[in-house]
């Protein structure tokens, strides 16, 4: 059983009595919950028939993580998963996104999937439709199986069809445990950070190799959706995006094309596609060079345009944009907006969660919405006392979800919420130096202590019963 100090969960702050978000907003099934993903926090890198991801391979490339931090124990959830659902139950969400390990599941990526791994999701999934907790299953969260990157990675077209095969075998063998299904999580950082900056595995730095990633990342999807739907047909299936609010550092015509360029790379070549049926003419434009046109082929449009059932909304940043000729292709240079900042000097802006859902629903009209992921991470710590007051996070979460509140008022056909993250884990190329969990982890002895922010989180979804009756 994994230690976890329960008692905590008692916990209340000044911050967590004194801010209320409307509540009343709300609808009586709205989706509360909390996310992860498979390598930040399952650990048991080889166990179980498990092959290695091109995260595996990246973080032990010396540099390429804070301090040489892999995701190789992370939280050791692949063993303490039932007592992680335990606390799941106990913070009382209704909902709880989860990724699959492609590579535990498909260890060559291709072939039938992992018997040992097939079971033990099983487990998992069963387990909580036992304690009442909705499951979000992303089937891909950046955890590409090695041998897919050595033969082209999402570059290559190939990989696409790989991951629409994998997709309809789990399907086949988990779609009875799960109603909402997730293809892919955050295609524009799979792509660009991946493939483009190398900040991310599997750590390339060709902008071409990006444009093409990016355009087979959205192929899969829609290859994904379309078998998902042929197995299972009464399941929900969308996608996750990360939605960034983009605001001009000026009036000026340059900063003006400066921010619609960012905005046609960060959100439009991954939103249009699906939602508005194809690459908006700017973002042909925009790669050009690249060849995007000629990497698009006849039907690809209609196939990655295939209806989803809901859009997945990660969203973190509110970014000003200005012109700047010294960046490489984008002419674009950007800052966090202030005053406030997480540890990862991103800002905390609440009205950008209202903005980026307000401009999904006049964009891309009558989208039902699940926001997938927004959190904040902060030099928590654990105290005398042996709590963790994250009172920064209280105010954070208050903040956001009131936005929310804000959006639905104004229209949005919001239906979830999910804060990132359910635990401290990797946090990627930052391994584990940045907190972003409701529940923290002491890595050395794998203790779990629910800090005040999960008290507050378990307090709102409470109140938020009690108000629909």
């Amino acid at each position: 059983m994994t230690p976890t100090r329960s008692a905590d969960m008692t916990l209340t702050t000044r911050s967590a009595m004194t801010w209320q978000p409307d509540v009343d907003a709300f609808g009586a099934d709205f989706a509360w919950g909390a996310a992860t993903a498979a390598y930040q926090i399952e650990g048991a890198v080889a166990e179980g028939g498990r092959g290695p991801s091109i995260w595996d391979t990246f973080a032990h490339m010396p540099g390429r993580t804070t301090r040489g931090d892999t995701g190789d124990i992370a939280c050791d959830h692949y063993h303490r998963w039932e007592s992680d659902l335990d606390i799941i139950r106990d913070l009382g969400l209704r909902a709880y996104r989860l990724s699959l390990s492609w590579s535990r599941l498909q260890p060559s990526g291709t072939g039938p999937l992992n018997p040992v791994a097939v079971a033990h999701y099983r487990r998992l999934l069963g387990r909580l439709k036992e304690i009442g907790v909705r499951a979000f299953v992303t089937l891909y969260h950046w955890d590409l199986p090695q041998p897919l990157e050595d033969a082209g990675g999402w570059p290559a077209r190939a990989t696409a069809y790989r991951f629409a095969d994998y997709a309809g075998l789990v399907a086949d063998e988990l779609g009875d445990l799960a109603e909402d299904w997730i293809t892919i999580n955050e295609p524009w950082c799979s792509s660009f950070l991946g493939y483009g900056t190398g900040a991310h595995a599997p750590g390339r730095s060709d902008l071409g190799e990006a444009v093409a990633a990016a355009h087979h990342l959205n192929l899969a999807h829609g290859l994904a959706v379309a078998n998902i739907r042929h197995r299972r047909p009464h399941v929900a299936v969308g996608v996750a995006h990360i939605v960034t609010d983009l605001v001009t550092a000026s009036e000026q015509p340059e900063d003006l094309a400066a921010a619609a360029r960012y905005d046609a790379n960060n959100n439009r070549m991954f939103l249009d596609p699906v939602l508005r049926g194809g690459y908006p003419v700017d973002v042909y434009e925009l790669y050009r060079a690249q060849r995007l046109a000629e990497l698009v082929r006849d039907g690809d449009e209609a196939t990655i345009a295939t209806p989803v059932d809901f859009l997945g909304l990660n969203h973190y940043h509110q970014l000003i944009v200005r012109h700047d000729p010294t960046v490489a292709h984008l002419q674009a240079s950007t800052t966090p907006a202030e005053p406030a900042t997480t540890s990862l000097r991103w800002s905390v802006t609440p009205e950008s969660l209202r903005r980026v859902l307000v401009r999904v629903e006049r964009d891309y009209p009558g989208t039902p919405i699940h926001v997938t992921e927004n959190g904040a991470s902060f030099d928590d710590y654990v105290d005398h006392s042996g709590q963790v007051a994250d009172n920064e996070r209280i105010g954070y979460l208050s903040g956001y979800v009131q936005a929310a509140a804000e959006a639905i008022r104004e229209g949005v056909n919001l239906q979830g919420y999910f804060v990132w993250s359910l635990l401290d884990n990797f946090e990627w190329a930052e391994g584990y130096s940045k907190r972003f969990g409701l529940v923290y982890v002491d890595y050395h002895t794998q203790t779990r202590i629910p800090k005040a922010s999960a008290a507050w989180y378990r307090d709102l979804i409470a109140r938020h019963a009690r108000a629909v009756g």
